[in-house]
């Protein structure tokens, strides 16, 4: 696996070059944002995971993650936030990443974040050519081996591999009513000590997306938290 980390404090970067390594994944630090942007644009597909931090001269983290979705839509990325700017890691989700790691944090910390997140996003080749769907409901078919999301007889493209885990956690049991904990839980696969802005950031964008298709098919259910319903239109 090869990361590109985007993060200006070089101390920080050989820290974790040293668990990189223990891993045995190729790393590519970059203290610049404009240089790490201009880096990843140059060869997208070279790198399979981007750990971005917010605050970088030259181009900042939330910037670069806008580009960073122009382009793709399925490449992870974790970003590092500040432990006081709570708003940040809220925007940060907001605009593509798919997980965040606030400062200061311990290098094992983000080697679980990484793998965590690898191991939902990695597409399974075997049976790919299948035209079976894991998922059926009455609008929305869902594969998790090739990432196939029809929904309302149309494709969507462009999710981010946690917007899809969400989807399908919530469309495996339609109507069933889960917690922002809960969600936490099955989605993220680790505790987020109660950080439930998480959920509510992806379901966000989630909506967004989806409403793109048809109607809204994520209902909230006030002072509980989210269920899937495709059986009519949801306000």
């Amino acid at each position: 696996m090869h990361i590109l980390m985007i993060e200006d404090n070089e101390s920080v970067c050989e820290m974790i070059e040293m668990f990189f390594l223990k891993e045995e994944w190729q790393a590519t630090f970059v203290h610049n944002g404009q240089e790490g942007l201009d880096l990843y644009q140059k060869d997208p597909e070279q790198f399979d995971l981007v750990v971005l931090d917010i605050m970088l001269p030259g181009l900042d983290g939330i910037t670069i993650c806008k580009e960073i979705r122009k382009g793709s839509e399925s490449v992870p990325i974790i970003m590092l936030t500040a432990k006081d700017t709570e708003s940040d890691e809220v925007i940060g989700l907001e605009v593509g990443a798919d997980d965040y790691v606030t400062k200061p944090f311990s290098p094992l910390t983000l080697i679980a974040r990484i793998k965590s997140l690898i191991r939902r996003v990695k597409i399974k080749q075997e049976g790919s050519d299948t035209a079976d769907y894991e998922i059926e409901t009455e609008h929305l078919k869902m594969d998790r081996n090739t990432r196939e999301v029809i929904l309302y007889d149309k494709e969507l493209k462009n999710l981010t591999p946690k917007e899809f885990d969400l989807l399908y956690t919530l469309s495996n049991s339609p109507r069933r009513v889960f917690s922002r904990e809960q969600l936490l839980q099955l989605v993220w696969d680790y505790e987020y000590f109660g950080d439930e802005r998480t959920v509510d950031a992806h379901i966000k964008k989630l909506r967004q997306k989806l409403s793109e298709n048809g109607p809204q098919v994520i209902q909230t259910v006030w002072g509980v938290g989210y269920k899937f319903d495709d059986t009519g239109s949801i306000d």
